[in-house]
C-alpha cells in the first residue's frame, strides 16, 4: 500500500490489476467495449467503498473526541482513552485511498480491526461503540469481502468475539438499548455474510447464546429490543439449519468422540448443540403432578419462542436431521418427551398449536423414526384433550385442527392404520381419530326429531375433519384402477402365526404384505374378543385363543404372555392371579411376561411401578413371592449399575418396598414406619453388605410421597410418566420403523369398516338437524364418498346410510298427507337434496346396494302416488342416447365415478337461477318439483340394470315384488293399489328385459319370492295376479325373442306364470285378450324357441283355457292349426301337449264341425312326424326331454313311437264319444287313417296288440256301452241310432285294421287270446238289445264282418281244419254262439 491508488489510472497499464479483475469477475473473455464498461463499474464501486470507509472512520473519531457534560456521571477525559484506538483509526483513514487493489482482495482485518478495537474497548463511550457497530454492520452488509478473501476466516471470528465481548459499563440506560440493538444487527449480518461459513461451531453457538441472553436481558428494557432479539435469533437458527442439507455430504457426526475434531466452518456439531439448547428451553421439570390437572410453572413465553425456533429448524433442515444420529436421537427422546408433557399440561392455545405444528413437521420428515413417539402423542395429548373433561373448547378446537392437518397428509391415514390399528401391540389410533371426529361432530335435536340445531364451531370443525377423512379414503380407494371392487375380499386366520411378530418383508411382494397386515388386524380384533371371554371365564378365553389360532395347540407360554401383556381391557386381577399360579406352565408364562419389560436405566421403584401397572398384585403371599422373584431376576439382569450383587438382594428390597407401600398408605395402619426404620430393616441384604443409604432414602421418599398403585380394572393409561417414557424409548429401539406405504383398496375398505357405524350415524344426524345449505351439500358429498368406499364390500353401511337419507326425503312419513308431503318437498331444500342424492346413488352405485333397495322403492312408489313421476320413466329409443351421455359425465377419465361431477349436477338442479327462471316463465311449484324428479333419472336404474351383480339384482327384485304385494304400503283407494301394483310389475318387467341374458341366474329366486307372497297371503289376488301375469308374459316374449333363451330361465318364468293364474283363475278371463294375443304370437313366431315341457304345456293350456267366447275361438284354433300344419314347431317333447290341446278344442261344445274335422285330420297326419322321428332315431328330439316321453337311454325308438301313437289314439278314442255324430264318426275315420301310417313304424306284434287293446277295443267297448245307455233313455231314438252308426264304423275299422296286420299278429304268442277278444266284442254287439227302439243293425253288420275276417283267415291258412288246431276249434265254437247261421258257410268242413 505504498502507492496511492488512482481511480483514474488506466487499468491496462497495471498487469496485476488486470489479472485481479479477471479473477474477480470469473470471466474468460470480453470484447473491448464490455471489458471497458465492466472495469469502469468496478472502479466506481471500489471508490464508493473507499468513501464509505472514510466517512465511517471520521464518524467514529468525531464521537470519540466529543466531550459530555462535566456534571454527568459519565464524564470522561481524553487521557482515559487508549491512544492506540484513535491512532489506528487515523492510520486507516490514511490508507483508504492508497490501496492499489480492489477491496475484495484486501485483508479485511486491515479496515475492520480499528472498529473492532473501539467495540472491545472499555473506555469508549456508548455512542462511539454504537457508531463502530454501525460501521461494521455496513461493511458486512456491503459484502466488501467474501470467503475467498485472504484473512476472511480470522476476521469473521474476530468480529464475533468483539461483538459478543462488547462492554457497556459506562453506557447510559437510554442508549443501552440502542447499542444492544446494533449488536443484534451485526450478529445477524455476520451470519448472513457469505464468509459466515468460515465460522467454527463454537463461534456460531456463542452467537446464538448471545442473542438469547439479549432476549432475556431485554425483558425489562422495552418490547422492541426483545422482538428484535427474537427475530435475530430466529434468523440465525434458520441460517444454521438451512445449511444442514448442504453439509451432510462431507460431515456426518456418528459418535461422541468426533466432537473434539476441529473442522473449518461450522457444521453438524453446532447444530447438535443449538438443537439441544432449544430442547432445554422446553424443560418440563417445572411441570408438577397434582391430583387434578398438571400445574404449569415454567415460562410459557420462552417455551413458545423455543417451539417457533424448533419448528424453523425442522422445516429448513428437511429430512437431513434423520441422517445425523445425535440430532435424530434428540428428536426421538428429548424433544418428543417435552412436547408430550408440555402438550398435556398446557392451557395456552398458542403453545398447543405450536406443539401440533412441531409434531407434524417431525412426522412429515422423520416419521420412519418416531413410530411409538407419534402414537404416544396422539394418545396422551390429542385424544386426552378431546376426551378428558376439564379442557376448554378452544383447546379442543386446536386439537381437532391438529388432527385434521395430519389427516390432510395424503398417506397419513393408511399409514396410521397399518402401523397402529393393524398392530396387535399398539393402540387403534385411526379408529379413535374417526370416532372422536364423529363424537364431536354429532348434532342432536334435543329429543325433537328433525329439529333444527345450530352447530358450534367445535362441531363444524369436527365435521370438516370427518369429511377430510372420508374423502381421503374414497379418493384413494377409487384411485386404484388395477383393482376392481369384485377383488376385495375379507381375510381369515388360516394358520398360527405369532401375533406379536412384525412383518418385515414389504418390498418383495407388496400384495402378500398387505394380506399379512390385514391378517394382523383380524388377529387384533380376535384378541379383543378373547380378552372379553377371558374376563368372564379364564378357560373360555384361552380356548378362544386356540380356536382363533392366536396361540398354538398345545399352548405356548410366550404367546399367552404376550396376550396378557398387550391386550387392552383385561381384568388386572385375573392377570395377577394367573401369573401367580404355581403350575409349571404358569411359571413359564410369568417368565415370558416379565421378559417383555425393559428396565434398563430405571431405578428400582420406577421399574416396580411400571411392572405392577400391568396387573393387580394378588393378595396371597406365595403368589406375590413368585411374581417378585420373576421381577427381581429381570431387573438384576438389566441394572445399569453394580449396586446389587445378586437378584436375591433385589427380591428382598422389592418385598420391603411392597410392605412399606402398605404401611404408608393403608389408613388402618396407625403407626407409620419411619425412614430410619426402613433403612434398619434392610441392613445386610446385599450379599451381606448394606445398600447405599442414599438409595434407600430415595426409595422411602418416593414410596411415601406416591403409592404404588395401578389404574382401574381396564388399566386405562391417562398420563405419560418418566418410567413409561423410558419403556417407550427402549421398545422403540427393538421394533420395526414406521411403515411408509401407498394406499390399497382392501386396506381402505377395512379402514372405513372400523368407523362405518359412527360415521353413518353422524352424517345422518348432521343432515337431519342442520339448516345450513353448505353443510347440507357437504353431507351429500359425504354420502357419495361413502358410496364409493362401500363398493368394496361394505354394502351394509351404504344400506344404513340410504335408509336414513330416504327418511329425510319426507316421502316415507306415514302420518303426512299428500298435500303436506308436497308442501314440505316444494318449500324445503333438504327433502329435494335427499331425494336427488338417494336416486343419484341408486343410479351410480347400484352395485353396492342390498337392503337399501326397499327404502328406495318405497320412495319411488310415494312419488308415483304424488304424481311426481313422468308418464314413462323407463328410457327407450331416442331418449336413451341422450341420457347416457349425461350419465357418462359423472365419470372421470379413468372411468371412476367423480363425486364432484355428481354434486355439480345436483347443485345445478337446485340452483337459485333455475328457481327464478321457472318463476319468470310461469312454471308452477308442482312443475318445478316434477322437474327435480326428472333429474333423478329413475328409469335408468332399471333400464340400465344389465350390469348389476346378482346380489343387488335379487334385492331390487325382492323389494319390487313385495312392494307389489302391498308389504309396507298403505293404499287409500283400490285404484291407487292397482296403479301401484301395475307400476311395480312394469319396473320388474323393464329390469328383467334388460337382464334377459341371465334370467336363469336370478329368476329362480324371484320365483321363490312369489311363492312367499302366495304362501303368506301377502297380496290380494286382484290386482296382483292380474298385473303380474301380463308382465310375466311380456318378459317371456322378450326371452323367446332373444338369442339367449335357456331352458332353466324359460321354465322359471313359466312357473311364475302358472303361479299367478292358479292364484286366481279369473285373471284368465280378465286378461284374455292379451293372453290370447301373446300365446298366438308365441305359437306363430317363437314356437321354435320354446324349449321346455312346462313352456309348451302352459302355452297350450292358456290357449285353450282363456277366453272361451266364440269371438276368440277362431284365433286360438287358427294358431293351433297353423302350428300343426307347419309341423316344424312340434317335437317329441311337445307332441302330447299339442294333441291334448287339439282334443280340448274339438271337445268344446258348439265348436265348428269343420274346424274339428281339420284338427282331427292334422292329428291323423301327425303320425307322419312320428314316422320321421323314428327313422331319425330320435337323435335330437329325445335330448330335449326325457321325462315327458318316458324316454331314457335304454328305451328303443320303437317304444317311443308306440307311446306317442298311443297318445294320439287315446285322444281320437275320446273324441269318438263326442255328442255330435259328425265329430264321432270323423274321429273314427281319423283314427282309421292314422293306422294306415302306422305300418311305416314297423311295430311288432306285441305293439300292435297293445294298440288294439288300448285304443280300438277300448273305443268299441265305450261306443257299445254308450249305445246301450242311450237305449235306456226316453226319447233317445236319434241318439241311440246315431251311436249305433258310430259303433258300426268302429267295428268296420277294427276289422280292417285286424286284417291289415293279420300276418304280423300271427307272430304273437298271444294271438289266440287276442282273437277271442275280437270275437267276444262281436258277440256283444250281435246280442245288443235296443229295447223300445227296435232291432239293432248290428245283427246285420256283425255277420258280414265275421264272414270277412274268417274268409280272409281261411285264405291265409290261419283257420285250417286240422287235428290239434285249437284256433279253428275255438273259432267254430264262437261262431256257433255268435251267429249259428254262418256255421255252414264259414266252416263247411265241420262235422255235425
Amino acid at each position: 500500500m505504498n502507492k496511492r491508488y488512482d481511480p483514474e489510472e488506466d487499468p491496462e497499464e497495471d498487469p496485476a490489476d488486470e489479472e485481479d479483475e479477471d479473477d474477480d469477475d470469473d470471466e474468460d473473455e470480453y470484447d473491448d467495449e464490455d471489458d471497458e464498461k465492466t472495469s469502469r463499474i468496478k472502479r466506481s464501486k471500489d471508490l464508493g467503498l473507499s468513501c464509505m470507509l472514510k466517512t465511517e472512520v471520521g464518524a467514529v473519531l468525531a464521537v470519540i473526541r466529543r466531550r459530555t457534560d462535566s456534571s454527568s456521571q459519565y464524564y470522561y477525559q481524553d487521557d482515559t482513552l487508549d491512544s492506540a484506538i484513535p491512532q489506528s483509526l487515523k492510520s486507516l483513514r490514511t490508507l483508504i485511498f492508497t490501496n492499489l487493489q480492489p477491496w475484495k482482495h484486501v485483508d479485511p482485518s486491515i479496515y475492520i480491526s480499528p472498529f473492532l478495537d473501539v467495540i472491545s474497548s472499555d473506555g469508549v463511550p456508548a455512542g462511539a461503540t454504537a457508531v463502530a457497530l454501525s460501521s461494521v454492520l455496513k461493511i458486512m452488509k456491503l459484502n466488501m469481502f467474501d470467503k475467498r478473501t485472504p484473512g476472511a476466516h480470522e476476521v469473521m471470528a474476530n468480529v464475533v468475539m468483539a461483538v459478543i465481548g462488547c462492554r457497556l459499563e459506562k453506557t447510559h440506560p437510554v442508549t443501552e438499548g440502542a447499542v444492544m440493538m446494533k449488536i443484534l444487527q451485526v450478529l445477524a449480518a455476520v451470519m448472513r455474510h457469505p464468509a459466515s461459513v468460515m465460522l467454527n461451531d463454537h463461534a456460531v453457538c456463542t452467537v446464538v447464546n448471545t442473542c438469547f441472553q439479549v432476549v432475556q436481558q431485554s425483558a425489562h428494557q422495552g418490547d422492541l429490543l426483545q422482538r428484535t432479539a427474537r427475530h435475530t435469533m430466529h434468523d440465525i437458527i434458520q441460517i444454521v439449519f438451512s445449511r444442514l442439507p448442504e453439509i451432510e455430504a462431507w460431515e456426518n457426526l456418528e459418535s461422541d468422540t468426533e466432537d473434539s475434531i476441529d473442522e473449518p466452518g461450522y457444521g453438524i456439531r453446532c447444530a447438535v448443540d443449538i438443537f439441544h439448547f432449544l430442547c432445554t428451553l422446553l424443560n418440563v421439570v417445572g411441570i408438577t403432578e397434582t391430583e387434578g390437572s398438571p400445574a404449569l410453572t415454567a415460562d410459557e413465553d420462552v417455551q413458545v419462542f423455543a417451539l417457533v425456533l424448533i419448528n424453523s429448524a425442522l422445516e429448513l433442515s428437511g429430512d437431513s436431521i434423520g441422517r445425523h444420529k445425535k440430532l435424530l436421537r434428540m428428536v426421538q427422546d428429548d424433544l418428543f418427551h417435552h412436547l408430550i408433557h408440555y402438550g398435556t399440561a398446557t392451557s395456552n392455545q398458542l403453545v398447543l398449536s405450536m406443539i401440533c405444528s412441531t409434531v407434524w413437521n417431525i412426522y412429515y420428515f422423520h416419521r420412519e423414526s418416531i413410530r411409538l413417539q407419534l402414537e404416544a402423542f396422539f394418545l396422551f395429548v390429542l385424544f386426552k384433550t378431546l376426551t378428558v373433561q376439564g379442557y376448554s373448547i378452544s383447546l379442543q378446537e386446536l386439537t381437532l385442527e391438529g388432527i385434521i392437518n395430519f389427516c390432510r397428509q395424503p398417506t397419513f391415514l393408511i399409514e396410521v392404520y397399518i402401523n397402529y390399528d393393524c398392530d396387535p401391540l399398539s393402540y387403534n389410533v385411526f379408529e379413535d381419530i374417526g370416532k372422536n371426529l364423529c363424537k364431536h361432530a354429532f348434532l342432536s335435536g334435543g329429543g325433537a326429531p328433525g329439529a333444527s340445531v345450530t352447530a358450534t364451531s367445535l362441531q363444524l370443525q369436527a365435521f370438516e375433519g370427518l369429511m377430510v377423512l372420508i374423502h381421503n379414503i374414497a379418493d384413494n380407494v377409487d384411485k386404484q384402477n388395477h383393482l376392481s371392487p369384485n377383488r376385495v375380499y375379507p381375510v381369515e386366520i388360516t394358520e398360527y402365526k405369532p401375533f406379536w411378530e412384525e412383518i418385515v418383508d414389504k418390498d418383495s411382494n407388496y400384495e402378500e404384505w398387505i394380506k399379512a397386515v390385514r391378517i394382523r388386524k383380524v388377529q387384533k380384533r380376535k384378541l379383543m374378543i378373547a380378552g372379553s371371554h377371558f374376563n368372564r371365564d379364564e378357560k373360555k378365553g384361552l380356548d378362544y385363543l386356540k380356536i382363533s389360532k392366536l396361540i398354538p395347540d398345545p399352548q405356548d407360554p410366550k404367546g399367552l404372555a404376550m396376550f396378557l401383556r398387550y391386550t387392552p381391557g383385561l381384568d388386572k386381577t385375573k392377570i395377577g392371579d394367573f401369573l401367580g399360579d404355581p403350575s409349571e406352565f404358569n411359571l413359564k408364562v410369568l417368565k415370558e411376561f416379565t421378559d417383555t419389560f425393559e428396565f434398563m436405566g430405571l431405578v428400582l421403584d420406577t421399574g416396580l411401578r411400571t411392572y405392577l401397572e400391568t396387573f393387580r398384585l394378588p393378595g396371597e403371599s406365595q403368589k406375590i413371592q413368585r411374581i417378585l422373584e420373576a421381577f427381581s431376576e429381570r431387573f438384576y439382569e438389566q441394572q445399569s449399575s453394580e449396586i446389587f450383587v445378586n437378584s436375591e438382594a433385589v427380591f428382598v428390597l422389592c418385598y420391603s418396598v411392597i410392605m412399606l407401600n402398605t404401611d404408608q398408605h393403608n389408613p388402618q395402619v396407625k403407626k407409620k414406619m419411619t425412614e430410619d426404620e426402613f433403612i434398619r430393616n434392610n441392613r445386610l441384604i446385599n450379599g451381606g453388605q448394606d445398600l447405599p443409604r442414599e438409595i434407600l432414602t430415595e426409595l422411602f421418599q418416593s414410596i411415601s410421597t406416591k403409592a404404588i398403585t395401578i389404574f382401574g380394572q381396564n388399566g386405562a393409561v391417562i398420563d405419560m410418566n418418566p418410567s413409561r417414557w423410558v419403556q417407550l424409548i427402549n421398545r422403540s429401539k427393538q421394533i420395526q420403523p414406521y411403515n411408509i406405504c401407498e394406499f390399497d383398496n382392501n386396506i381402505g375398505r377395512d379402514m372405513f369398516a372400523a368407523i362405518a357405524g359412527p360415521t353413518v350415524a353422524t352424517l345422518s344426524a348432521i343432515f337431519e338437524h342442520t339448516e345450513d345449505e353448505d353443510i347440507i351439500h357437504e353431507c351429500i358429498e359425504g354420502l357419495f364418498a361413502i358410496a364409493r368406499i362401500c363398493q368394496y364390500g361394505l354394502q351394509d353401511s351404504l344400506d344404513e346410510l340410504l335408509s336414513s337419507f330416504c327418511k329425510f326425503t319426507t316421502l316415507l312419513n306415514p302420518y303426512a298427507s299428500a298435500e303436506e308431503t308436497l308442501f314440505s318437498f316444494g318449500h324445503d331444500l333438504k327433502p329435494r337434496m335427499a331425494t336427488l342424492a338417494v336416486f343419484t346413488v341408486a343410479n351410480n352405485f347400484k352395485d353396492s346396494i342390498r337392503g337399501g333397495w326397499r327404502n328406495i322403492i318405497d320412495c319411488l312408489l310415494k312419488l308415483k302416488r304424488l304424481q311426481l313421476l313422468p308418464q314413462t320413466i323407463i328410457e327407450t329409443g331416442s331418449s336413451t342416447k341422450h341420457k347416457r351421455s349425461e350419465s357418462e359425465s359423472v365419470h372421470d377419465t379413468t372411468g371412476r365415478i367423480n363425486t364432484s361431477n355428481l354434486m355439480a349436477i345436483i347443485s345445478h338442479c337446485l340452483s337459485m337461477e333455475n328457481v327464478e327462471e321457472s318463476l319468470n316463465l310461469g312454471i308452477t311449484e308442482f312443475e318445478q318439483n316434477l322437474k327435480v324428479i326428472q333429474q333423478c333419472k329413475i328409469g335408468s336404474i332399471f333400464s340400465k340394470s344389465s350390469s348389476l351383480p346378482i346380489d343387488p339384482l335379487l334385492n331390487l327384485g325382492r323389494s319390487l315384488i313385495f312392494a307389489a304385494a302391498g308389504k309396507g304400503q298403505k293404499f287409500n283407494t283400490p285404484a291407487e293399489e292397482e296403479e301401484t301394483v301395475q307400476f311395480c310389475w312394469e319396473l320388474i318387467q323393464a329390469m328383467a328385459s334388460c337382464n334377459v341374458h341371465r334370467l336363469a341366474m336370478f329368476w329362480p329366486i324371484y320365483n321363490d319370492y312369489l311363492l312367499n307372497v302366495i304362501q303368506f297371503q301377502l297380496a290380494s289376488p286382484v290386482p296382483f295376479a292380474e298385473k303380474a301375469i301380463v308382465a310375466l308374459i311380456r318378459i317371456l316374449l322378450k326371452l323367446l325373442g332373444s338369442n339367449t333363451n335357456e331352458k332353466v330361465a324359460e321354465e322359471q318364468v313359466f312357473k311364475s306364470i302358472n303361479l299367478m293364474w292358479k292364484l286366481d283363475n279369473k285373471v284368465l278371463d280378465t286378461c284374455n285378450e292379451f293372453i290370447i294375443k301373446s300365446m298366438t304370437k308365441i305359437l306363430n313366431k317363437y314356437s321354435g324357441n320354446l324349449i321346455s315341457q312346462l313352456g309348451w304345456k302352459t302355452v297350450l293350456h292358456l290357449l285353450t283355457s282363456t277366453g272361451r267366447q266364440a269371438e276368440t275361438y277362431e284365433r286360438r284354433v287358427e294358431a293351433l292349426v297353423s302350428l300343426m300344419a307347419k309341423g316344424t314347431g312340434i317335437s317329441v317333447m311337445n307332441y302330447q301337449y299339442v294333441i291334448d290341446c287339439a282334443f280340448r278344442f274339438v271337445a268344446l261344445r258348439n265348436s265348428p264341425v269343420d274346424k274339428n274335422m281339420k284338427l282331427m285330420d292334422l292329428m291323423a297326419d301327425s303320425v307322419r312326424l312320428i314316422v320321421e322321428w323314428s327313422k331319425n332315431g330320435y337323435s335330437d328330439k329325445m335330448n330335449m326331454s326325457h321325462s315327458m316321453t318316458s324316454v331314457d337311454d335304454t328305451m328303443s325308438a320303437t317304444l317311443v313311437s308306440m307311446n306317442l301313437y298311443l297318445k294320439l289314439g287315446e285322444v281320437l278314442r275320446k273324441t269318438s264319444l263326442a255328442r255330435r255324430e259328425e265329430v264321432r264318426n270323423y274321429a273314427v275315420t281319423s283314427l282309421h287313417k292314422s293306422f294306415v301310417n302306422v305300418e311305416e313304424l314297423c311295430f311288432g306284434p306285441g305293439n300292435v296288440i297293445n294298440c288294439f287293446n288300448l285304443v280300438i277295443f277300448a273305443m268299441a267297448d265305450d261306443l257299445h256301452e254308450k249305445m246301450l245307455e242311450y237305449s235306456t233313455r226316453e226319447n233317445a231314438d236319434r241318439e241311440t241310432r246315431s251311436m249305433e252308426g258310430t259303433l258300426g264304423l268302429a267295428l268296420e275299422f277294427l276289422v280292417d285294421v285286424y286284417l291289415r296286420f293279420l300276418t304280423l299278429l300271427l307272430e304273437s304268442s298271444g294271438f289266440k287270446t287276442f282273437w277271442l277278444g275280437i270275437l267276444r266284442r262281436m258277440d256283444s254287439c250281435m246280442k245288443a238289445e235296443l229295447g223300445v227302439y227296435g232291432e239293432s243293425k248290428m245283427k246285420e253288420l256283425v255277420p258280414r264282418l265275421l264272414t270277412k275276417m274268417i274268409t280272409t283267415m281261411r285264405e291265409k291258412k290261419v283257420l285250417v281244419h286240422q287235428e290239434g288246431n285249437e284256433l279253428w276249434e275255438v273259432t267254430l265254437i264262437q261262431i256257433q254262439w255268435i251267429a249259428p247261421s254262418l256255421k255252414d258257410e264259414l266252416f263247411p268242413d265241420a262235422v255235425g
